[in-house]
């Protein structure tokens, strides 16, 4: 078996423009302090990281990893979330959705996609470059408009829909795996990849491509009522990311899992700061751990309740309390006699 490493952290939802936030040298400094041995990179955030830079230089790339290694932290992947999201926009996102691109394609889709490629293109470079072996994403969704069939879906709407996804995304994974890197599709309401049926729908018409695989988050799956431990179970050999995030779902008699149009402190369903919600992590890392997963827990910090700065702080802690170091030898080993093949055939009354 192996280990789990970690604790590690999502920096998205930390840089700012404010010290210690706004320069990796120093947001290291502070990831470093609170415990953490691993960095998830936003590959969007031109003050933790130069996309263009890291994709075409690989000294560039050794410096960056060289000033995390100066703080005692690995980087663990370059996340492409807000670029994969762009790969299939569904028309009624497309104003919001430009506020993920550069200025130069706003109010263009056609080179808004062309833009989100190329970046997953360069991510996937600059993963090479820092000997990491998955980037996590998201899907993007054409379909999730018409998640409720309501009015009735036309038939073949949602077969078009993943069709011209799976259609998108066989030329990003193939690049993806000539540079040796798993695309890890965060399973995430907003996408067309939301649970495992909607998954293996895309992976059917992607050919069950080798590169694309998942990022594992039991929050998202509190949110839905599904059960994420038996997700780990038909799922394991394709997770090769892992974002710690806590979450629960409190229903009333006024709203349930579609949350009413609430705000996320009044939604019954809500993310948590970890230890604050439902998930059962010893779980989770006891599954991942007994399938050999050896990537890293990383902390994606999101709750409506707890400032940000205590949330990283006692998420170190609560990883690295949950890390289950393994195992070299079975705990009845003080009980074995020692045998043979003949002492089995006597035992078995078979000599």
């Amino acid at each position: 078996m192996k280990t789990i490493k970690g604790p590690a952290i999502f920096l998205a939802q930390f840089a700012g423009d404010a010290a210690p936030f706004n320069s990796f040298d120093a947001i290291c400094k502070w990831a470093a302090g609170l415990g953490y041995k691993g960095i998830q990179i936003p590959a969007w955030d031109g003050r933790l990281i130069d996309l263009k830079k890291a994709s075409d230089s690989k000294d560039y790339c050794d410096e960056l990893a060289g000033v995390a290694a100066a703080h005692g932290l690995t980087i663990t992947e370059l996340s492409t979330h807000l670029q994969g999201q762009l790969v299939a926009v569904h028309p009624a996102y497309d104003e919001m959705m430009d506020g993920f691109a550069a200025p130069e394609v706003h109010g263009n889709p056609k080179a808004r996609q062309e833009w989100a490629v190329d970046q997953l293109q360069r991510a996937a470079r600059a993963s090479r470059h820092l000997g990491l072996k998955s980037m996590p994403t998201f899907s993007g969704a054409l379909a999730w408009p018409f998640i409720y069939p309501f009015p009735q879906r036309p038939a073949g709407l949602v077969e078009a829909a993943f069709d011209e996804l799976a259609k998108r995304w066989t030329p990003i994974l193939n690049y993806l795996d000539g540079q040796g890197v798993d695309a890890a599709y965060e399973i995430h309401p907003c996408e067309d990849l939301h649970d495992g049926i909607s998954y293996e729908m895309f992976l059917e018409r992607v050919n069950n491509h080798p590169r694309a695989n998942l990022l594992y988050d039991p929050s998202h799956f509190v949110l839905q009522q599904l059960d994420y431990l038996d997700y780990i179970d038909i799922y394991h050999e394709r997770i090769k990311a892992f974002h710690v995030k806590d979450a629960e779902f409190n229903p009333t008699g006024r709203q349930g899992v579609y949350g009413g149009f609430q705000s996320w402190v009044n939604r019954a369903g809500r993310f948590r700061s970890l230890g604050d919600g439902q998930v059962d992590f010893g779980a989770v890392f006891s599954k991942l751990t007994a399938y050999d997963f050896d990537g890293w827990a990383v902390l994606e910090w999101e709750c409506a309740l707890k400032h940000p700065e205590d949330g990283a702080r006692e998420g170190a802690e609560f990883i690295n309390a949950h890390l289950i170091r393994v195992t070299e030898r079975a705990f009845d080993d003080f009980a074995g006699a020692g045998t043979d093949d003949a002492a089995n055939r006597r035992i078995l009354g078979l000599s």
